[in-house]
């Protein structure tokens, strides 16, 4: 793995993270009912079930890898094709981020286990990673290496991710709550998410 290559993963797995979600919304949730109290529990709830699905979605495309090259490189496509889908999804997501106060009583655990459930059991999440993570992996290189270092470079990013919403959520609501900033935030991501499924192609094209 290149240096370049993990640089290209880390920031477009920072765009991807940003964008919300129903993990987000989960964290909002929280950090608008409970404050910032909630902000770590959630976040290690969060970095916990990122490391659930990234894992069995690594152990998938691992055994694919090693299967059929041809396969592998018809799951790039498909990767990359996914990236701007969601990008045009998110652009046209407007200015909703529909995330409820929950005012009731929960302990640290609790929040942490209900952020693991919604980011690790949700099949949205093993689909995304089985799409993302081949655009970034090198065949020539070992895999558990490689493995490691993208697991290691996205529960860092998810954790800050997390902590941050829950941070900004409980002390500036208004921020999460304004229509117009979401929109122009969803707009900005979506726009990224699909340079960045257009840039994949462009660079597999070229090679």
């Amino acid at each position: 793995m290149t240096f370049e290559t993990w640089i290209a993963f880390t920031a477009a797995s920072t765009v991807l993270l940003i964008i919300p979600g129903p993990t987000i919304l989960l964290v909002v949730s929280y950090a608008l009912g409970q404050g910032w109290r909630a902000a770590l529990p959630i976040a290690a709830g969060v970095a916990v079930g990122d490391f659930t699905a990234m894992t069995l979605s690594m152990l998938g495309v691992g055994a694919l890898l090693m299967a059929s090259a041809t396969v592998f490189t018809i799951l790039k496509w498909i990767g990359a094709a996914y990236l701007i889908y969601l990008g045009v999804r998110l652009f046209r997501a407007g200015g909703a981020l529909d995330a409820k106060p929950r005012t009731d009583v929960a302990s640290a655990a609790k929040m942490t286990g209900h952020a693991w459930l919604v980011t690790a059991l949700n099949p949205k999440s093993i689909t995304f990673f089985v799409a993302f993570l081949p655009q970034f992996l090198d065949r020539s290189a070992d895999f558990l290496v490689q493995m490691t270092i993208f697991e290691a470079t996205f529960l860092a990013l998810a954790f800050a991710n997390a902590l941050g919403y829950a941070l900004v959520a409980s002390r500036a609501r208004n921020v999460v709550r304004n229509p117009r900033a979401i929109c122009i935030f969803n707009k900005a991501g979506g726009t990224l998410l699909v340079g960045a499924g257009v840039a994949t192609v462009a660079v597999r094209s070229g090679s």
